[in-house]
């Protein structure tokens, strides 16, 4: 999963990026509204954590106008503000969630795995395509009862792929969510990653099908 983060506490910021990023996800980290405001343009994300207060205006601000362009992903915000009428606002303005601060890193990791799911629809991290299971949340893949432990790419990128099955993915695109703005990394990587996939996949009722000059879907045998 790719995460935009909106914190200006720089110490905050790099305590819950290095806890995105040890789960194995992706985050990109935006001190400013305007700096939030280009991500989004350019990016595509998963979940976005967001501060209230920030060195050039509100939070809300930033999550009315992430609202009014219909943009769905999902928000949880960060705040300091503890009344009730505060978090009912920002619920009515359009956020998923909040969480005030100080908050424990291991609260804010488990709202952000319930919102996911709540967004993909699920209700538990467990998905399962015919006899494969896959566990998002312990990283374990079960093709036919077999347990196949995962690398943290491959990991997100075939919970990519299974929460949005039959939707075809670009090398590209594929590239933008796996990985932050600052990472430099080639196409070529997603070849490696997909190859490794097919061959935890071998003899599943799962498969990884390339749509040549289009990119790559995931499909099942029903």
């Amino acid at each position: 999963m790719k995460y935009l983060l909106v914190e200006d506490n720089v110490d905050l910021a790099d305590a819950i990026a290095a806890r995105i990023k040890f789960d194995g996800h992706t985050v990109d980290h935006a001190a400013r509204i305007d700096e939030a405001v280009a991500f989004v343009q350019t990016n595509e994300y998963d979940l976005i954590l967001l501060d209230i207060m920030l060195p050039d205006g509100d939070g809300r601000s930033f999550l009315r106008q992430h609202r009014a362009t219909a943009n769905t992903t999902p928000v949880i915000v960060l705040t300091a503000r503890s009344q009730v009428s505060d978090r009912i606002s920002l619920l009515d303005l359009g956020a998923d969630d909040y969480l005030t601060k100080p908050f424990d890193h291991a609260e804010l990791q488990a709202r952000c795995r319930a919102v996911l799911r709540r967004n993909a629809g699920a209700a538990h991290s467990t998905l399962r395509l015919g006899d494969v299971e896959f566990d998002s949340v312990g990283g374990v893949l079960k093709v036919g009862g077999a347990v196949i432990t995962l690398r943290n790419r491959e990991l997100r990128l075939l919970e990519l792929l299974m929460t949005a099955r039959g939707q075809v993915f670009s090398k590209q695109k594929l590239v933008d969510r796996l990985f932050s703005y600052d990472d430099d990394v080639s196409e070529n990587a997603i070849e490696v990653y997909i190859a490794r996939l097919r061959k935890h996949l071998e003899g599943s009722a799962v498969q990884i099908t390339t749509l040549r000059g289009l990119g790559y879907r995931l499909d099942h045998d029903r």
